[in-house]
């Protein structure tokens, strides 16, 4: 999941790292993830994301942010990213960089949109598109922590062929005894499956969430108009505005 870069003075303290690519996994026909390398990586908490710069031989560079796709693993960074046709780092991400190349990347960044696996409470997902990429960080977390906390993803996505770390979610929404793991079509569904393509509904946030009064951390993921009309369902079932936390995407500097 990509941001536009962030310029906050807590960037300005971060340093930058040397990050060699060691491995990438084809995720969908416009995304890949891509594990870095990162000697001096300091850890991070699911949820957090860092800043990519790259640095043409004429010197002009350019940043942007994107998602930890999984918690903290030694000296290792995995990004997930999807690739924006008329973009300036994405192309270049996800077709031409190659093992053994070297980007560099400062983080991580962020506080607020994080998972802590000390929390017993549920935990509510709801992604849109490639906005599952932070939120995938946390149920991979959950399940490196052994932790006991319930855990239910909604993940809204255009088609069946979109759909970010498809085989894994299968498996640990078989495997992983407290995760629910549901799927909203917007563009074309599975063949059979019990309903037609729509955007995300009051229906689908009610019945396949939590109640309210089970007070449960929501997290939130995806396009902005995604991200605000799911925070204001939320907020219109009940749930405390509080304990729903937000994080967008979208063109940069949006």
């Amino acid at each position: 999941m990509a941001r536009a870069a962030v310029s906050g003075g807590l960037n300005r303290r971060l340093a930058w790292h040397a990050a060699r690519l060691a491995e990438v996994v084809e995720e969908t026909p416009s995304a890949r993830t891509l594990v870095f390398d990162v000697p001096d990586w300091p850890g991070h908490l699911p949820g957090q994301h860092v800043d990519v710069r790259l640095t043409a031989e004429d010197g002009y560079s350019t940043e942007r942010s994107y998602s930890i796709a999984t918690p903290a693993d030694g000296t290792r960074v995995a990004l997930t990213v999807q690739r924006v046709d008329d973009g300036e780092v994405s192309p270049y991400l996800t077709e031409t960089l190659s093992p053994g190349d070297v980007i560099e990347l400062r983080g991580p960044v962020g506080g607020w949109f994080v998972w802590r696996s000390a929390d017993p409470a549920p935990v509510l997902l709801i992604a849109g598109g490639s906005g599952i990429v932070p939120l995938m960080a946390m149920i991979r977390a959950r399940r490196e922590a052994g932790s006991r906390a319930l855990f239910r993803l909604i993940y809204s996505v255009r088609t069946p062929e979109d759909r970010f770390y498809a085989d894994e979610l299968r498996t640990r929404a078989r495997d992983d005894m407290g995760l629910d793991v549901g799927y909203v079509y917007t563009r074309q569904a599975p063949e059979g499956w019990p309903t037609a393509p729509r955007r995300l509904s009051v229906a689908d946030v009610n019945n396949g969430g939590w109640p309210p009064d089970f007070q449960p951390a929501c997290f939130v993921c995806g396009p902005t108009a995604f991200v605000e009309t799911v925070a204001d369902i939320l907020v219109a079932l009940g749930h405390d505005p509080r304990r729903v936390k937000t994080e967008r995407f979208g063109p940069t500097g949006s």
